[in-house]
C-alpha cells in the first residue's frame, strides 16, 4: 500500500513538472529572477540605510581595504590596482582642492575620452562631492558649450590632446569665471592651465568623509548627456540614489570579482561609465580599458587579458561578425556578452561562430525609470515582462499616432493600452521608487517625457519615446524610436541639430534631416533634403568640411537630395514620412543625390552604380 501511495505522489510530481514544462516553459527562470529583484532591493535598502551616508564612492573605498592589490583597470602597457587607482584618485583630488576657482562641492566637466585618468578624475571629485558633467569628446564648438553649460560648472578638466577644441569655446569660458584644466605637465596658452604637474606633486593621504557631508541621495552625481528633439544633447541627471542603484548592474547578471571585463564603450556614455566602471566598483572586478572599439583588435585583447565579459551594443558585435573568419574565433573565455540593441539575425550569427556566450540584452534609459533584462536569452527580445517588475515598476504600452506624433486618447481624454502582440508606447509610470528626475536646465524638455493622464486622471508617466510590442509568452521586443530621433552606430542623433548645423552652411537654405535603412545595417543612417541658397550652386566639398567640422561621425548625413523647394504640410512642418519612405535609391527618386566621401572629402553624385555597391555591403558605411 505505501509503495502504491509513493508511486502515485511521484506520479503526480512528474505529470505537474511535465505540465509546467510544457505551458509554462519560463516559470523557474521568472522565479529565480524575481528572487535576484528581491535580493537587489534587499542590498539597496541596506546601503540607503547606512549611516554615514553610502555611496558608490564608498563603495570603492570598501573593494580597496578588501583586495588591496587586485588589478583594477589595464589599460595598454600599464596596470592599476585599487590601491594605486585609489592613492591616484587622491591626489588628483588634494590638488584640486589647493587650487583657487574650485571649492568641494563644485560641479566639474570632464572632456576625456577613454583613459585611466577618466576614471581617476571621476574619482576624486567624487571623493571631493562634486557633481561630474560627462562631455562627449567629439563635440565641439557651439554644442561643446551648451553641454557645459547645462550643468553650471564652475571647472574644466580637459585631456591634453582637446586643447584645440578646448580653446575655439575658450573666450566664452573665459567670461563665465570658467577655471579650465588641462592633463598636461605644461600649458603656455592664454586662459588654460596645466594640471598634470600639479597632480603629480600633490599628497596622496585620503580625504576626509566629511568634505561630503553636504551630499543627499537627491543630489546630482553625473550629468550624461542624450540627444533630443530640441537639436542639442540634453543632460541627463543621475543623481546618488541613481548611481547607488546602478552599483547592481553586473552583480545582478551574475558578474564577480573573478571576471575581467572588457571596456572599449565611451566612458562618457551610460554604457560605459555606468555599467562598466561603476558596476564594476560593485563586484570588484578588472576592468580591460580601451581607448575605443576595434573590431580587429577585439577578440586578441580578449585572449591575451583573458576577459570573461564583454560590452556590447548592436552595432558591435555586428562589426565583429563582419571581420574575415579565423580558426581561432572560438578559442577565448568569454563567457558573457552584456548590451542592448542586439539584432536577431546578428546574434544567431554571432554564436554561431564565436561560440556559447551568454548574451544578457537588457532595455534601459540613460534617464529612464524602468529596465527589462532578457533573462531567458530569447533570441531578438530586449527583455521580459512579469507580474511582480510591473507591481513594483508599473508600466504599459499604449497606442501611438506616429503620423500626428502623439499617443492615441478616448473620449475620456485617457490613453489607450495596446493589446498583447501589438506595437505600442513605452510609458512607466513615475514614482518613488521609479523616480524621473529629468534634464538639467531644460524643464521644458523635461515636462515633455511626462506623459499625464494615462490610465487614470492625475496620473505621471515617463515617455520613452520607444515603441515596442509584447509576445504571447510575455516577451517585450524594441520596434522604433518615435519623433525626431534616430539611433546610428549606437548613437541617438538628434535631426535638428544636425538641420541646424547644416543651415549655418554658406550654400544651404534649407534642411529636412531624417533617418533610413540600410540593407544588412542596424538603426537608421542620416540623410538630409536640402535647398540650396538663392543664386547659389551647391558645393559638396564646402557641405563637406563644414559637417565635418561640426559634427561627430555618426551625425554626419550620409546622403543629400537637393530639392528646389522644401516640401511642408499644412501647418508648415517640414514632411519625412514620404522621404523617409523613398529613402536614397536614385533609380525613384528625380532630385539628385549625392553622398559622403571621406576618400574626396566631398559630397560626391550618387549614382545607380554606387547605389549598387551600397546595397551589396561593398561601401563602408
Amino acid at each position: 500500500m505505501l509503495l502504491y501511495v509513493l508511486s502515485v505522489i511521484l506520479s503526480s510530481v512528474l505529470i505537474i513538472l511535465f505540465a509546467l514544462k510544457t505551458y509554462y516553459p519560463y516559470l523557474w527562470m521568472d522565479i529565480l529572477y524575481v528572487g535576484e529583484l528581491l535580493w537587489i532591493l534587499a542590498t539597496f535598502t541596506s546601503m540607503r540605510r547606512r549611516r554615514p551616508l553610502f555611496l558608490a564612492v564608498d563603495r570603492f573605498a570598501e573593494q580597496t581595504a578588501a583586495h588591496p592589490d587586485r588589478t583594477f583597470v589595464v589599460f595598454e602597457n600599464q596596470t592599476y590596482s585599487y590601491t594605486a587607482a585609489d592613492k591616484r584618485s587622491n591626489k588628483i583630488a588634494n590638488a584640486l582642492q589647493s587650487l583657487c576657482g574650485y571649492t568641494s562641492g563644485d560641479t566639474v566637466a570632464l572632456f576625456m575620452g577613454n583613459e585611466p585618468a577618466f576614471m581617476f578624475t571621476w574619482l576624486a571629485l567624487a571623493k571631493l562631492g562634486s557633481p561630474v558633467a560627462l562631455l562627449n569628446q567629439n563635440i565641439r564648438n557651439k554644442c561643446l558649450l551648451h553641454c557645459f553649460n547645462c550643468s553650471k560648472a564652475k571647472v574644466l578638466i580637459a585631456a591634453s590632446e582637446l586643447k584645440e577644441a578646448v580653446q575655439e569655446v575658450l573666450l566664452s569660458l573665459s567670461e563665465q569665471g570658467v577655471t579650465v584644466l588641462l592633463m598636461s605637465e605644461h600649458c603656455n596658452a592664454p586662459g588654460l592651465q596645466s594640471f598634470l604637474d600639479k597632480v603629480n606633486e600633490a599628497s596622496d593621504a585620503p580625504l576626509p568623509r566629511s568634505v561630503r557631508l553636504h551630499i543627499t541621495y537627491k543630489t546630482p552625481a553625473v550629468y550624461i548627456y542624450t540627444s533630443g528633439t530640441t537639436g542639442l544633447p540634453k543632460a541627463a541627471v543621475i543623481n546618488q540614489n541613481r548611481l547607488l542603484k546602478n552599483l547592481a548592474v553586473l552583480s545582478f547578471n551574475g558578474i564577480t570579482s573573478r571576471d575581467v571585463i572588457y571596456l572599449n564603450l565611451p566612458l562618457y556614455h551610460t554604457a560605459g561609465f555606468m555599467i562598466g566602471f561603476i558596476g564594476s566598483i560593485q563586484t570588484g572586478s578588472t576592468i580591460i580599458l580601451k581607448r575605443k572599439f576595434s573590431a580587429s583588435q577585439f577578440w586578441d585583447d580578449c585572449r591575451k587579458h583573458n576577459v570573461t565579459v564583454i560590452q556590447y551594443i548592436g552595432e558591435v558585435l555586428r562589426y565583429l561578425c563582419n571581420m574575415p573568419k579565423r580558426e581561432n574565433d572560438k578559442d577565448h573565455k568569454v563567457r558573457m556578452a552584456i548590451g542592448n540593441g542586439l539584432r536577431a539575425e546578428i546574434w544567431t550569427e554571432f554564436l554561431t561562430r564565436f561560440g556559447n556566450i551568454q548574451i544578457q540584452e537588457f532595455y534601459a534609459a540613460t534617464e529612464g525609470n524602468v529596465i527589462f533584462v532578457n533573462y531567458p536569452g530569447k533570441i531578438g527580445a530586449i527583455g521580459r515582462v512579469n507580474f511582480f517588475q510591473r507591481m513594483v515598476f508599473p508600466y504599459v504600452l499604449i497606442k501611438y499616432d506616429i503620423d500626428r506624433d502623439e499617443p492615441v486618447r478616448d473620449t475620456n481624454g485617457l490613453c489607450i493600452e495596446s493589446p498583447k502582440g501589438e506595437t505600442g508606447l513605452m510609458v512607466s509610470k513615475i514614482t518613488d521608487m521609479a523616480p524621473f528626475v529629468g534634464y538639467a536646465q531644460n524643464e521644458e524638455q523635461t515636462e515633455r517625457k511626462r506623459l499625464r493622464n494615462v490610465l487614470k486622471k492625475g496620473d505621471l508617466y515617463f515617455n520613452s519615446g520607444d515603441l515596442m510590442r509584447i509576445d504571447e509568452d510575455n516577451f517585450i521586443y524594441f520596434q522604433d524610436r518615435v519623433g525626431d530621433t534616430f539611433r546610428w552606430k549606437g548613437e541617438n542623433v538628434a535631426t535638428t541639430e544636425v538641420s541646424d548645423i547644416l543651415t549655418i552652411s554658406d550654400c544651404l537654405k534649407e534642411a529636412n534631416v531624417y533617418g533610413v535603412q540600410v540593407p544588412g545595417h542596424d538603426g537608421r543612417i542620416g540623410m538630409a533634403a536640402v535647398t540650396v541658397v538663392e543664386d547659389g550652386q551647391f558645393d559638396g566639398s564646402q557641405v563637406y568640411n563644414h559637417v565635418v567640422r561640426h559634427l561627430p561621425s555618426y551625425a554626419r548625413p550620409r546622403f543629400l537630395r537637393i530639392q528646389n523647394a522644401a516640401e511642408l504640410t499644412g501647418t508648415f512642418k517640414q514632411m519625412k514620412v514620404k522621404l523617409v519612405e523613398e529613402s536614397f535609391d536614385p533609380g525613384c527618386i528625380q532630385d539628385p543625390l549625392y553622398i559622403l566621401d571621406d576618400n574626396d572629402k566631398s559630397y560626391v553624385p550618387l549614382t545607380a552604380q554606387v547605389y549598387g555597391t551600397i546595397l551589396s555591403g561593398n561601401i563602408k558605411l
